[in-house]
């Protein structure tokens, strides 16, 4: 089995992050002034990277997030199957004291390993986990030493777990903000480690408004 980096990426901001409002899979917001800013300055940091490949979801923020690199001539692939998870009937609410609580609620339920529960109309994690599966897989067996993901914070947060071989209860531990990088480094044994976790040093210099 050959060595992979992946450098992975979540999307720079959309209105719906500044505003508190749940975006998911449903809604197909673009970057606002501030997600271009945050592009531009990963991109600057990390443009000498020799990527081999660049992939990103079915929604255009990810895309928009890592544009520069595909204006290279980078080849690049969009992987619907790396979406957001879907929230249901919460996609596009503004996140109220009320909704904070059942989100928390949720979270809850979660770590205490009920992964089979779903928002109303949404997804629950191992619904996501078996999506995203066969997306990663699907980028896993193509050649490239070096490629780059773009995705969102709650699917990234199940497919580190099922990279890294954790149980999905503890998927919070991985912290996430729009732009920062995970880093992660297979070996030939095809096992993952992380080298950077949720880096924003390319984005300490940015004033965002």
């Amino acid at each position: 089995m050959l060595s992979k980096k992946i450098f992975l990426v979540r999307h720079g901001q959309t209105d719906y992050n500044l505003k508190g409002i749940v975006q998911g899979s449903g809604i197909d917001a673009p970057l606002n002034w501030n997600g271009h800013k945050q592009a531009a300055a990963f991109f600057d940091a990390y443009k000498d990277v020799p990527f081999d490949k660049v992939y990103y979801t079915g929604l255009q923020r990810t895309r928009q997030s890592i544009q520069s690199f595909i204006d290279l001539g980078i080849p690049s692939e969009s992987i619907p199957e790396l979406n957001e998870i879907s929230w249901g009937r919460y996609e596009g609410v503004p996140m109220t004291p009320e909704e904070n609580t059942y989100y928390n609620s949720m979270l809850e339920t979660w770590a205490s390993g009920d992964l089979d529960y779903a928002i109303e109309g949404g997804e629950s994690p191992v619904m996501v986990s078996q999506r995203l599966e066969k997306g990663i897989e699907k980028i896993l067996a193509q050649e490239g030493e070096t490629i780059l993901i773009c995705m969102h914070g709650r699917a990234m947060r199940i497919l580190l777990c099922y990279l890294l071989r954790y149980d999905l209860r503890y998927m919070d531990v991985f912290l996430h903000q729009n732009l920062g990088l995970y880093l992660l480094h297979r070996d030939d044994l095809g096992t993952f480690k992380i080298e950077k976790f949720n880096s924003g040093d390319h984005l300490k210099e940015l004033v965002l408004i």
